[in-house]
């Protein structure tokens, strides 16, 4: 799987861009504050529907704009997966481009769209495309607070689980829902007090009114909760099959990242899935016990009008040793757990699909050592497509057959008119050495960047 041809509309600091890439290796060189990770991170979102840098989508529309588009050409591999969503199998087969057409608005659901057919779910798509992204951020989801780890785990969950998008958006309306009958409810003093009333089971002790407002909405509760569980232990259940999945190369993977041909690697490292509905560990059937612990932190959820427990809760805990790697691990075995965290990704993508991910390397290779530096540019050099972001052409590793693509020359020809940037999509913009194949004028006509 590669992509052949990336169009922005936009899409965080960019107007509107176009760029051609190859198979390999392809480096975009240029000076910090130009957009080179805002072109990455747009593969990361239409791979994911997501991205590792923002826990929303608003902040990937460009500034005064109401909606940001990523259009990309995929090649290759990626027909079998696209052929059940477009039905087309004369349009998707063999090597031929399949454009595929994400949509982020700043108000109303985001859209995709394959070879400009109509308007699909995200859940619906999501998968076909395959990412894996390095940036220097990635060490810090060792250490920094859940909600890093959790974004780490709905992408995976993503490109592994087809039905995963689906899931994790249901249990999202749910808990919303949940949350809104909580605030209502801690909204009217007197229930929140307890003055009067019956009993309800799942307040476990906590009263009930007469008031037609209050009984409704704790009756509402109860139903939402039910829900609430039902969808979060499967979610759960997911998320604990992806980390397992995970943890099937993760220790091996990083035992040759932090061993040396002198030193071998001292420690053992694993993932650790720590769920909020934690019963799912330990029970096939932990409705009835969930649903016990809702009670029992009921009057907590009710003064705070948010679910204390949830999916939206979890924990991926990376282990040492034995131990918690944020508290005991060195800055260097942080980074090599985190890289081996998106290379067992990787490697569980490929066992998933058979098809090899594209690979994003953003300004990674001035954070590393030689030694690590050395093996990350051996796994570069062997994948199908790899997208590497540098500032200066002394962070250029050394690789045969790279496609350097200048983006101070991307972001210069931007400036130009609108009628002289129309031209230029019909022809590749980047000058390279092989010559251009047809398949890389699928993003043409109305397909083309709208103005």
């Amino acid at each position: 799987m590669y992509i052949s041809r990336l169009a922005l509309d936009h899409f965080r600091s960019w107007d509107a861009c176009v760029l051609d890439f190859d198979q390999g290796i392809n480096i975009l060189q240029g000076r910090n504050g130009l957009g080179k990770t805002n072109i990455v991170e747009s593969i990361e979102v239409l791979a994911t529907g997501s991205s590792q840098r923002t826990t929303s989508m608003l902040p990937l529309i460009q500034r005064g704009s109401s909606t940001a588009v990523v259009r990309a050409n995929v090649v290759e591999n990626a027909s079998e997966k696209l052929r059940g969503v477009t039905g087309n199998d004369k349009t998707v087969n063999g090597a031929s481009p399949t454009t595929l057409e994400m949509s982020i608005h700043a108000r109303g659901a985001n859209r995709m769209r394959v070879n400009a057919g109509h308007a699909l779910m995200m859940k619906d798509v999501q998968g076909l495309v395959s990412c894996v992204s390095f940036s220097p951020q990635d060490q810090h989801l060792v250490t920094d607070d859940p909600a890093a780890r959790r974004v780490f785990l709905n992408q995976a969950g993503m490109q592994l689980d087809r039905q995963y998008g689906e899931i994790l958006q249901r249990t999202r309306h749910i808990a919303q829902q949940r949350v809104a009958l909580l605030k209502q409810l801690s909204r009217n003093d007197q229930f929140r007090r307890g003055e009067s009333g019956q009993m309800s089971s799942i307040s476990n002790g906590a009263d009930t009114f007469s008031q037609p407002s209050s009984a409704v909405a704790l009756s509402g509760l109860e139903v939402w909760t039910g829900q609430f569980i039902e969808a979060g232990v499967e979610l759960t259940n997911r998320r604990k099959a992806i980390i397992e999945e995970l943890n099937k190369t993760f220790p091996e993977i990083y035992r040759q990242l932090s061993g040396s041909p002198t030193i071998p690697c001292q420690g053992e490292a694993q993932l650790a899935y720590k769920p909020s509905f934690s019963e799912v560990l330990d029970q096939e059937h932990p409705f009835d016990d969930i649903s016990a612990h809702f009670e029992r932190i009921f009057r907590g959820e009710l003064a705070r009008g948010f679910n204390l427990i949830g999916p939206q809760r979890d924990d991926v805990e990376f282990m040492l040793n034995g131990f918690p790697a944020r508290e005991y691990a060195s800055n260097g075995e942080q980074w090599t757990l985190a890289i081996a965290l998106k290379m067992s990704l990787y490697q569980a993508l490929v066992g998933e699909s058979g098809n090899e991910p594209i690979i994003v390397l953003d300004d990674v290779f001035a954070q590393l050592d030689e030694h690590r530096r050395a093996q990350i540019i051996h796994f570069a050099s062997q994948q199908h497509q790899v997208l590497i972001t540098v500032a200066a052409a002394s962070d250029i590793p050394e690789f045969a057959d790279a496609h350097i693509i200048d983006i101070q020359q991307v972001y210069d020809r931007n400036q130009y008119d609108g009628t002289m940037f129309e031209s230029m999509i019909q022809t590749p913009i980047i000058h390279r050495s092989t010559e251009k194949t047809s398949d890389e004028g699928q993003i043409g006509g109305e397909a083309e960047v709208s103005r």
